[in-house]
């Protein structure tokens, strides 16, 4: 079976109905940021968006939103879905580790959910470096982190606080970080981090 770096993998996931990360609405931790405190319009990138239902949201919230993930199959069914919403979200099959040379500085802020514990771990200075990339100066980028836990094997691969400092604090800083209001299954295994960029 190809890895988590190839799209096949991704692909056939879905295609074996093996899309646990799945939640057929917007995630909470992102619904609960929007409606308490929210950032101010803008453009927005979401990595590893799967079938966009975080996207769609954040476009009915009066942002610019732009999915992106690895597999076409994921893609298919975001457009599919936006198009019955009547969406203005927009969605492109690409490998995120490649946005910066297409979206240099083209975004004011990222949402990350359940792309960089699906991603391979050894590859997360990357991911840092891609996503400090593609905003612009002083962007922002909200997290919620998962899952926070240890765990034999992935994806998700588990993620921990002192990780996830010692990798972006040399890009970005912490405004805000508590526990979110998560879905049952993930309660006590999320942080929900707002970073801005500093350089």
């Amino acid at each position: 079976m190809a890895g988590v770096s190839a799209p096949e993998f991704w692909t056939d996931l879905y295609a074996r109905g093996g899309d646990g990360w799945e939640l057929r609405q917007p995630a909470p931790p992102l619904v609960e940021f929007i409606e308490r405190t929210p950032a101010p319009p803008g453009r927005v990138a979401v990595p590893g968006c799967g079938r966009g239902h975080d996207v769609r949201y954040l476009c009915r919230r009066g942002y610019e939103a732009l999915g992106f993930d690895f597999s076409p199959t994921a893609i298919a069914e975001a457009r599919a879905l936006g198009r019955a919403e009547k969406s203005a979200a927009e969605f492109v099959q690409r490998d995120i580790f490649g946005l910066d040379r297409d979206y240099a500085h083209a975004f004011d802020g990222i949402w990350e959910y359940t792309c960089f514990c699906a991603i391979d771990p050894a590859r997360r200075v990357e991911y840092v470096r891609t996503m400090a990339a593609i905003l612009r100066p002083g962007g922002w980028l909200l997290a919620c982190f998962f899952p926070m836990r240890r765990r034999a094997a992935g994806p998700p691969f588990p993620v921990s606080q002192r990780e996830v400092r010692r990798l972006f604090l040399p890009r970005f800083r912490i405004e805000r970080a508590y526990a979110p209001r998560s879905v049952r299954v993930r309660v006590g295994q999320e942080w929900m981090v707002l970073f801005r960029k500093t350089c």
